[in-house]
């Protein structure tokens, strides 16, 4: 069983939908997961294992609710050494360069910190998947079987 700490960027609450649907299916998988709200740097330090899920907004921007927390990481540098990471990204790939963006660059900032990435990052297309859970399922279960 791992412990995992769901950090999660959410505009409209697709992101937010699917984080509270991803602690349940983990849970379900015999492990212990929560979301984690409001996201704090010391929640970050603390946590086992991480899970980010996250929108985009604007021009690939990270959402306001999980904004501070990025900031926080990129000036504060906490090494994430020893921390099996992975992230889920949603986007709209009709937004071209910065589709998924705000994943993309948690996915590069945590590879930054030294995280290890359990799995690759998964990028959901709003334009084909209005609701995110039908991708995601079978990545989460594959990140349940290797935590």
């Amino acid at each position: 069983m791992a412990k995992i700490s769901i950090f999660v960027g959410s505009m409209y609450g697709n992101a937010e939908n699917l984080a509270n649907d991803s602690a349940e299916l983990l849970n379900q998988a015999g492990h212990e997961a929560h979301v984690v709200e409001p996201a704090t740097l010391a929640d970050l330090k603390q946590a086992e294992n991480i899970l980010f899920i996250s929108s985009t907004t604007g021009a690939g921007d990270i959402p306001d609710n999980l904004l501070p927390l990025f900031l926080q990481m990129q000036s504060e540098f906490p090494m994430l050494t020893g921390k099996q990471v992975a992230v889920i990204a949603l986007g709209d790939r009709s937004y071209g360069d910065t589709y998924c963006g705000a994943g993309k660059q948690i996915d590069a900032l945590v590879e930054e910190l030294n995280a290890t990435r359990v799995q690759a990052r998964l990028d959901i297309d709003a334009c084909e998947h209005f609701e995110p859970w039908e991708p995601a399922k079978p990545w989460l279960q594959s990140l349940a079987d290797k935590l």
